[in-house]
């Protein structure tokens, strides 16, 4: 396994797990290399020029192009179009087009035709795919910083990336997870807390791993929920509301938005359920007439109480999966495995 000493190793460790230089045969080279295992070989000074930051391995499409140029004596404009031949060589497979143009042009200038074989070998790999050196360099300062915000800063972390969904590598839920497992306080959805997006808030243990945040999930979070309403939502809310008539008559949003974001679980600072917030917004109507919209409740008429039958753990993580893609509430598998245990 490769340690990275310095930045530079950071950019190599990039580099040589790409497809490229494995199936070019240049990793294990380098590793013996880098370990003292193995002499670097360098048969010629131009070519120490061009391969001694690699340790006479070439992982770079650059040094490709350099080696074309320097070894087997390609123009730059032909250099050039080795390098678009690397590049769409899955598409075109135009590559084997300079293979003997690169060896012969080897052998001329005194290098052994098994080297300049090997070469362009290991050229024809960055194929399936060699990285540019400044797309590896790029991508390991992204992956320093990153890793060390996670470190020190796992709400933070956790937050922008929800932030910035979908990206196509880890779902929501598992972001969440992690951000648990790291320390992180996750809140869920909240009528009078969230916001849109994502956002940070004061936690409850200020020496906590995760520097004393906590992670307040946003609006964003519940399916089919429109960011306007959720900001109308937000640009109302004053103080806090108490009830769902409050929320209805300050916002004027439809009953069908409010039964949206009851299925999201957002009403349980009021002391309601999924079931039960849904149960009080389905007797509220579309939208309050003005004539009586200062009527109370002995105007409209009192619903006789009833009793709720109450939701079972299982049923709201499914709930929670089905608007929120996540459960801050336990692991489906949880379930599952107590299920098997109980029978």
């Amino acid at each position: 396994r490769m340690q990275p000493k310095t930045f530079y190793d950071l950019v190599i460790e990039v580099a040589i797990v790409r497809p490229g230089p494995i199936q070019g045969g240049m990793v294990h080279p380098y590793l013996r290399r880098r370990n003292g295992e193995e002499k670097a070989d360098y048969p010629s000074e131009e070519l120490r020029q061009v391969l001694h930051k690699t340790l006479g391995v070439p992982l770079f499409q650059e040094q490709a192009m350099q080696i074309a140029i320097v070894a087997a004596g390609f123009t730059p404009t032909e250099s050039d179009c080795l390098r678009r031949a690397m590049a769409t060589f899955r598409h075109l497979g135009t590559i084997h087009t300079f293979r003997n143009k690169f060896i012969e042009g080897m052998v001329e200038r005194g290098y052994e035709r098994e080297f300049a074989e090997r070469c362009f070998r290991q050229i024809e790999g960055f194929g399936d795919y060699g990285f540019p050196e400044s797309h590896a360099a790029s991508f390991a300062l992204l992956v320093y910083v990153s890793a060390w915000m996670k470190c020190h800063y796992p709400a933070v972390f956790a937050c922008a990336l929800l932030n910035s969904q979908p990206m196509g590598f880890y779902a929501p839920a598992q972001i969440v997870r992690d951000a648990c497992a790291h320390g992180v306080e996750v809140r869920p959805p909240c009528i009078n807390h969230s916001q849109w997006d994502c956002t940070l808030e004061p936690g409850v243990d200020p020496e906590s791993l995760a520097g004393g945040m906590a992670l307040r999930l946003g609006f964003c979070q519940i399916k089919s929920l429109r960011e306007a309403d959720a900001d109308r939502l937000v640009e109302c809310r004053g103080n806090g509301y108490t009830d769902p008539t409050t929320v209805w008559r300050r916002t004027g949003l439809s009953q069908e938005v409010l039964e949206t974001m009851a299925r999201g679980d957002v009403f349980h600072a009021m002391g309601l359920d999924r079931r039960g917030a849904l149960w009080a917004i389905r007797g509220l109507g579309n939208s309050p007439l003005p004539l009586f919209a200062a009527a109370g409740e002995e105007d409209r008429g009192i619903e006789p109480e009833i009793s709720l039958p109450d939701i079972g753990l299982g049923e709201q993580v499914v709930e929670d999966y089905s608007t929120l893609r996540l459960s801050l509430r336990c692991h489906p598998l949880a379930l599952l495995r107590n299920h098997c245990q109980g029978a």
